[in-house]
């Protein structure tokens, strides 16, 4: 025989009371003996409450919020049969709604609402529902009795939430079930004294109901029909990757629901716990589902976590001072005045040192807990043995569940990791000796982050998500969505990472969506007219999301954008960019920024400052971090200058050159732009600075190539004319080097703490006397490499390459979140 409960949301319409019909007729069908328990219909609980309420402060609504409720009951019942009213069933209705009618009328009359009071108004909604199921199974031909549940299951007068006489209760079970061919669908969530006095079984009710009965009944399972499939890996409303896992242990369940998991409830487990009856959490809406089995010892995989749960709002009450320590009966005191207020604690955690007992409790305790031992402890304090007791508000509990976290280690060690990594802050940590748990407290505002960087952690650490906001949508920035979008598939299949685009902004317009943006439509979004947008407004938007493994990439050339970078390090979100203005900036703001990245464990990405999709960057950090002397840095890192000097040939003047250049797109608008150098200015600074020198742009030393004339121009025409006066000057150069076996190249350089940018001409010897086309070259003269110096080249310009660089970096971020690759599961009641 199996036990089966259906939850309010699956009894919650006619709809739904014909699947759970449809489920019922399967397993009779099947041969399978069941008994029936149900909730009320999905909030009619809540308003039956409302209705005492109402009635008690003297407010005669209630009698039309009454109406109400008895309008849906009834219309239920009619979609149930074919849009007629069952007599039987209206008389039965009827009646119900008139014994409740007097007794809100009584309420309402003597302004009083007493607890006993309340448990029989809250027995209409059971009383209801199952009354409505029975005669909708008896009407499709499923032979089936109504049992209301006050006349089996005996409790004490402890009214709201009774304890249970499992011996009578259990002979009277029995009793009922005796000789009864037919299915019973019972109430779930009341009971009776033994003086016929309506209570109820408290929050989890009908489940508790449904295993008194299969533990009176010896039966085979319980099983819970809810609406999700069965106990999740998280809180699937707060984690979208949570999943339902197939099995759980009885105390990993109770653990579970201790720590915020809706599906269960800890007395429910008791009876079946004590006849080792095995409990199943079944999806209502999807039937064929399997769901998750609970049972003495779970199956399956032996895997270390099972669920990750948690508490949204807790307060922490701390009693903190030197006087307490190694002081005999001060816990005792202290949960002793906390037990005589009822006040329930959740979680506690004493330092080694005994200076301090923390304590987390509800919110609604946080401040009664604190003057409570304010008052115990009147005299300590007055006496400075107790320095202070604290209570801190807006924080949630986090716990990792799981029986065989005792035999594997370094699980401690993952969750901090994965806080550390998404700027996650522990305020506390409670761990039992067993280690089925280990419980922390953090802000509240990080609960989603947390929960996700640890279901990431231990359920998919084979697989990683990143979560990406980008600004700026030019060139470089579309052409890297066009990138992220072609190789999804690819980074999915053979690294296992997932790429989010959640954010996307440009000057006019930005786009958030927290699953991530379509990639095939985000044109739409923000390619289109608009006023323009706050930056700052992005930035917050951004930070208050607070998703974790979160990256920033900006693919402006903005002054604007890098002013929010601290404040973007701050909280704890990596950053990967092109912009070279952060890092050419004043030295004490670029030593700032990378000092920020360290502090909050994120990373400051920009190998795009320099030589675009060329290891420049990475390849001077790994001289440098692996023991390396770094002697000189030179490099051609223009690929604008780069082209115009290796196309500066004879018969071709320097005007015509860079005017051709202009025509192709390879220079600014204003070639100035480029032919001033301040470009190569900016990129050997950071060069300089990578390499560990104290460099500003003020001491870089740059040799201009043309005349103060050409660049004072008022406009590019005029520019163009007074370039063709340096035509002869320039070929005079080009020829003296010509003739010497040489070439001219504008080659930037650092070396003995000074930097210098000058048009030089270099011989066949020289790393780059060979360079072409527009390509960028840097030579790395170090101790190691000194006879022959380490050269990078390849195109240093260029959308594709850019984009493909950042793009680079963005996966290379994903192995800060990696953790060590083993398989977690488990289940989370969500």
């Amino acid at each position: 025989m199996k036990v089966l409960k259906f939850g309010g949301t699956s009894v919650g319409s006619s709809e739904n009371i014909r699947k759970v019909a449809a489920i019922l007729r399967d397993y009779q069908q099947q041969g399978t003996e069941v008994a029936v328990v149900v909730s009320a219909m999905s909030g009619v609980t809540n308003r039956l409450i409302a209705l005492g309420d109402v009635a008690v402060s003297g407010d005669e609504s209630y009698l039309v919020d009454l109406e109400r409720l008895r309008l849906l009951h009834l219309d239920t019942m009619k979609r149930l049969n074919d849009n007629k009213l069952h007599p039987e069933g209206r008389d039965t209705i009827d009646k119900l709604f008139a014994e409740l009618k007097d007794m809100l009328h009584g309420v309402f009359l003597i302004k009083e609402l007493s607890v006993r009071s309340l448990d029989l108004i809250q027995s209409f909604g059971e009383r209801l529902s199952a009354n409505i199921i029975t005669l909708y199974l008896q009407k499709i031909g499923i032979n089936s009795t109504f049992l209301d549940t006050r006349r089996v299951i005996r409790t004490d007068n402890h009214f709201g939430g009774s304890k249970v006489n499992f011996k009578e209760t259990n002979a009277l079970v029995k009793g009922f079930f005796e000789g009864n061919k037919s299915m019973v669908v019972a109430t779930g969530f009341i009971a009776s004294t033994a003086q016929n006095e309506t209570t109820t079984l408290g929050r989890g009710g009908s489940d508790y109901t449904a295993s008194i009965l299969a533990a009176a009944l010896d039966a085979d399972e319980v099983e819970i029909w809810t609406d999700v499939d069965g106990v999740m890996t998280a809180d699937p409303r707060k984690v979208r990757e949570a999943y339902s896992m197939t099995s759980l242990s009885y105390v990993e369940a109770m653990e579970m629901s201790h720590f915020g998991a809706k599906v269960i409830y800890p007395p429910t487990l008791q009876p079946a716990i004590s006849k080792k009856i095995p409990l199943r959490i079944r999806n209502t809406f999807n039937p064929a589902f399997e769901g998750t089995l609970i049972t003495q010892q779970s199956t399956g995989k032996k895997y270390p976590v099972k669920g990750i749960s948690s508490i949204e709002n807790m307060s922490l009450v701390s009693l903190i001072g030197g006087g307490i320590a190694g002081v005999p009966g001060v816990a005792s005191r202290l949960f002793g005045a906390l037990a005589r207020k009822n006040v329930n604690i959740v979680l506690i955690t004493q330092a080694s040192s005994e200076h301090s007992i923390t304590f987390a409790v509800s919110p609604k305790d946080g401040t009664i807990a604190r003057d409570v031992l304010k008052e115990e402890f009147a005299q300590e304090i007055k006496n400075r043995e107790i320095d202070r007791i604290q209570a801190e508000e807006d924080l949630s509990i986090v716990a990792v569940i799981g029986e065989n976290m005792k035999n594997t280690p370094g699980i401690a060690g993952k969750l901090f990791q994965a806080f550390g990594r998404n700027g996650i802050n522990v305020v506390a940590i409670a761990q039992g000796s067993s280690e089925l748990n280990v419980s922390v407290v953090i802000n509240r505002a990080n609960i989603s982050k947390a929960l996700n960087s640890l279901h990431e952690t231990f359920f998919l650490s084979d697989r990683k998500s990143l979560n990406v906001f980008l600004v700026g949508t030019g060139l470089i920035g579309s052409t890297l969505i066009e990138q992220i979008k072609a190789q999804a598939a690819y980074l999915m299949e053979e690294r296992s990472l997932k790429i989010n685009v959640v954010g996307i902004a440009n000057s006019r317009h930005m786009a958030f969506d927290e699953g991530g943006i379509d990639l095939n439509t985000w044109r739409k979004l923000v390619d289109k007219p608009g006023k323009g947008i706050e930056l700052s407004a992005f930035i917050e938007k951004m930070e208050s999301m607070n998703l974790a493994n979160s990256v920033f990439i900006d693919c402006t050339s903005s002054a604007k954008v890098i002013e929010f970078y601290e404040d973007i390090l701050e909280s704890s979100i990596s950053i990967v960019t092109p912009n070279k203005l952060a890092n050419s900036g004043p030295l004490a703001f670029y030593e700032k920024l990378k000092k920020q990245a360290a502090k909050h464990g994120v990373k400051f990405m920009y190998e795009t400052n320099v030589g675009a999709g060329l290891p420049v960057i990475n390849t001077l950090n790994d001289l440098k971090y692996s023991g390396d002397k770094i002697i000189k840095i030179e490099g051609i890192l223009s690929g604008t200058l780069s082209y115009i000097f290796n196309s500066f040939k004879e018969g071709v003047p320097f005007s015509q050159v860079v005017t051709e250049a202009r025509s192709k797109g390879l220079t600014e608008p204003d070639p100035r732009d480029d032919l001033n150098g301040m470009d190569v200015a900016r990129k050997i600074l950071i060069l300089g600075r990578e390499a560990g020198q104290k460099l500003d742009i003020k001491d870089v030393k740059l040799e201009p190539i043309l005349s103060d004339a050409c660049f004072k121009a008022p406009n590019i025409d005029s520019f163009f004319e007074e370039l063709k006066k340096e035509d002869g000057r320039l070929e005079a150069m080009r020829k003296k080097a010509m003739d010497e076996g040489k070439k001219l190249r504008f080659i930037a350089k650092v070396e003995e703490g000074k930097a210098s940018i000058s048009l030089q001409a270099v011989d066949a010897e020289h790393p780059f006397y060979s360079l072409s086309g527009s390509d960028n070259i840097i030579s790395f003269t170090t101790q190691r490499y000194f006879e022959r110096p380490l050269v990078v080249k390849g195109p240093g310009a260029g959308a594709e390459v850019t984009s493909a660089g950042v793009f680079a970096e963005i996966i290379s971020i994903s192995n800060h979140f990696i953790q060590d690759n083993y398989k977690f599961a488990g289940g989370y009641g969500g």
